[in-house]
């Protein structure tokens, strides 16, 4: 779409709905955003990433995907729209980071900085335990933790390498270069 904004989005889950396993409901996940904003889609593989702290709940089946909305596409109206269908998926808001039947989760929209460049780099700053504590009032974008999240830049690399984040000036790829080897390692491909 020319004049468009690329938006990226992980896709987890690693709750059964309705008697569909994991990566059935990220497989059909896919269709449902397609649908949603009435475009195409280019998705990832699929991965399992493991939970943590492990074997605390069910592995994760990650992925990410790729389309383009209008210009002037509304970060607040696209978070809406994304988690309505986490709960047509049941998805329940009830804990911080805890298990789930769908995540989708607005990495990025083009080269946005959302709401502003301090808020987001104050909010990437975060020790881990703040992050886990502290739960913003509103969207942040890019997703403040993209760059530590193996689980998020493995899939996401097969779809977006080039996208470059606006703030670090590092690509997908270069982000995902920079982490450890383990981290890396831990998103295991299971689809061919």
């Amino acid at each position: 779409m020319s004049g468009g904004k690329q938006a990226l989005v992980a896709f987890g889950s690693n709750l059964h709905d309705r008697g569909r396993f994991p990566q059935q409901v990220v497989t059909e996940a896919f269709s449902a955003v397609a649908n949603a904003f009435s475009c195409k889609i280019r998705v990832s593989r699929l991965f399992r990433t493991p939970f943590f702290p492990a074997r605390a709940a069910p592995d994760f089946v990650n992925a990410a995907g790729v389309f383009h909305l209008p210009a002037d596409a509304d970060v607040v109206s696209i978070l809406e729209v994304l988690h309505r269908i986490e709960a047509d998926f049941g998805r329940r808001r009830v804990e911080r980071w805890g298990s789930r039947t769908l995540d989708l989760d607005l990495i990025a929209l083009g080269d946005s900085v959302w709401p502003d460049s301090a808020t987001q780099e104050r909010w990437r700053r975060l020790s881990p335990e703040e992050q886990g504590r502290l739960v913003p009032d509103g969207p942040i974008l890019p997703h403040p933790r993209m760059q530590d999240r193996a689980f998020v830049l493995v899939p996401l690399a097969e779809v977006a390498p080039d996208w470059r984040h606006p703030l670090l000036g590092l690509t997908v790829a270069e982000m995902l270069a920079r982490l450890p080897a383990a981290d890396h390692d831990a998103v295991v491909c299971i689809e061919g």
